[in-house]
């Protein structure tokens, strides 16, 4: 790649040239530059999704065939117990768990494709090019700390709504039916608990807690309905064609929260506000230990600007004390809108 390819910092009192067409994070590079980038990197996570979909179907296949196999031996006159069709449904419900992990990663690669489709190429399509003013930055804090857009027990739903609802049920059919058709036809309800026995386990209990079983596990399956944050589905919400930015993807940027204890308070505030382009509130603070009197510096930044601030206040004041709190939210001009909310 020759240096004239590589995107360069401009000067602070450079404006861009007449041939550069982005301006990002302080860079000049041409929109060519910048486009054929995110496009490498939008084939990669779409690559890695993929991957990741076609683990899915693996477990799913795992626990078809071993469905399959059980079943087979199970009517097929070789005698077994019917415990073997118990057995088998622990063994799918643990398939069901390995999927649901594999999902939340899924979703992890699939949530950063989906906001690229919807806030940078979707933008493309509709003039003037206006991509979503924190797109940028929310999957920035996907990259520097990735998190899973979706909790376990959505995954734990969905996966089981679009397939393992379906095994389960066949499984506690065919149980059902093995114990009353095998070694004979069963001719009343007693005789059905008697031959669900395990051993020394009586077959009321068995049942009972299979029972309990299958209630607790479609009680996850559906009760999980509402939740709603992936975003590899098509869900009924759809997506407006306007103001991209209001996707609900759950890539949120980790805002944070730094407070400064310092007797430099004036010209650490001016270095933030002149640099970061953030605003200060400063608070008058006492050193309980020396008696002395201190600046205390309130500032909310983004996860990228955490290593500028520390860099910036270890310049003027080495002996500057630094706390930096991750909060859930931040409303106000330059992070997230009133109006939005």
């Amino acid at each position: 790649m020759s240096t004239e390819d590589v995107p360069r910092e401009a000067p602070a009192s450079s404006t861009a040239g007449e041939h550069d067409a982005w301006s990002f994070r302080g860079y000049h590079m041409r929109a060519g530059e910048f486009t054929a980038a995110m496009s490498h990197f939008y084939r990669g996570e779409l690559g890695r999704s993929n991957t990741w979909r076609l683990r899915l179907d693996t477990t799913t296949n795992w626990a078809v065939v071993t469905t399959g196999a059980t079943l087979s031996l199970a009517f097929g006159g070789s005698g077994l117990p019917h415990a073997v069709i118990l057995l088998d449904m622990i063994l799918v419900g643990l398939f069901w768990w390995m999927e649901a992990r594999r999902y939340r990663y899924y979703e992890l690669w699939a949530s950063r494709v989906r906001l690229m489709e919807t806030d940078f190429f979707a933008a493309m399509l509709i003039p003037p090019f206006a991509p979503g003013p924190h797109w940028a930055d929310k999957l920035a804090s996907s990259l520097l700390t990735p998190e899973f857009p979706i909790t376990i027990l959505e995954a734990l739903g969905r996966r089981f709504r679009r397939n393992y609802q379906w095994i389960f049920i066949l499984l506690g059919l065919a149980w059902l039916a093995n114990l009353a058709l095998f070694p004979v036809a069963a001719t009343d309800a007693a005789t059905l608990v008697a031959r669900a026995s395990i051993g020394s386990v009586d077959g009321s209990l068995v049942m009972l807690s299979s029972g309990l079983a299958f209630v607790l596990i479609f009680l996850v399956g559906w009760l999980t309905l509402g939740l709603r944050q992936t975003t590899s589905e098509v869900l009924p919400h759809g997506v407006p064609l306007l103001g991209l930015d209001n996707v609900p993807l759950r890539l949120h940027r980790r805002e944070r929260l730094a407070i400064i204890i310092t007797s430099q308070g004036d010209a650490v505030a001016r270095g933030l506000m002149g640099d970061l382009h953030r605003g200060v509130t400063s608070l008058t603070g006492t050193g309980m230990f020396t008696g002395e009197a201190r600046q205390v510096l309130l500032c909310a930044l983004t996860p990228r600007q955490t290593n500028e601030l520390q860099r910036l206040v270890r310049h003027i004041d080495p002996s500057a004390f630094i706390i930096i709190n991750q909060v859930h939210e931040i409303l106000g001009k330059g992070f997230e809108s009133f109006t939005r909310k």
